[in-house]
């Protein structure tokens, strides 16, 4: 029994495309959603323009209509556009706590030492009996 390209290809899963066949599929894909784009733009700029011409007013309006038109088939790309800057923009903020912490604990530290050095010496003084007693009498020198 002698195998036809077709048996093998229904063997194999393989509808008999080429890589070239899957490159031009490809690029009628895009042709087609250039096209659809283009479209709705077109579409969006003549409503736009008559709403100029009738009333100036309802520009805004019409503005936010055509986002909302264009936003599902943008949002996705935009969201892997901007999955990076924000995950740097996380990261440097992250940093920036973890030096502002740091900061903050050898501030802490340094003043946490100056009033021990400063309890220290009222201890010191303290001690001495001249202090005491000049202490206890103000103006007997």
């Amino acid at each position: 029994m002698a195998f036809t390209k077709t048996d093998y290809e229904a063997q194999n899963g393989s509808n008999g495309a080429s890589p070239a066949d899957a490159a031009a599929s490809a690029t009628d894909k895009i042709d087609e959603t250039s096209e659809t784009l283009v479209a709705t733009v077109a579409t969006v700029g003549v409503v736009g323009v008559g709403v100029a011409v009738f009333e100036a007013a309802l520009l805004p309006g019409v503005i936010l209509g055509a986002v909302a038109v264009l936003a599902p088939k943008f949002v996705p790309q935009l969201g892997s556009a901007l999955k990076p800057l924000f995950k740097s923009t996380v990261r440097g903020a992250y940093k920036i706590s973890q030096k502002t912490r740091e900061f903050v604990a050898e501030t802490n530290e340094h003043v946490q030492d100056i009033v021990a050095e400063v309890d220290a010496e009222v201890d010191k003084k303290g001690a001495s009996p001249t202090e005491a007693a000049s202490a206890a009498a103000p103006g007997a020198k």
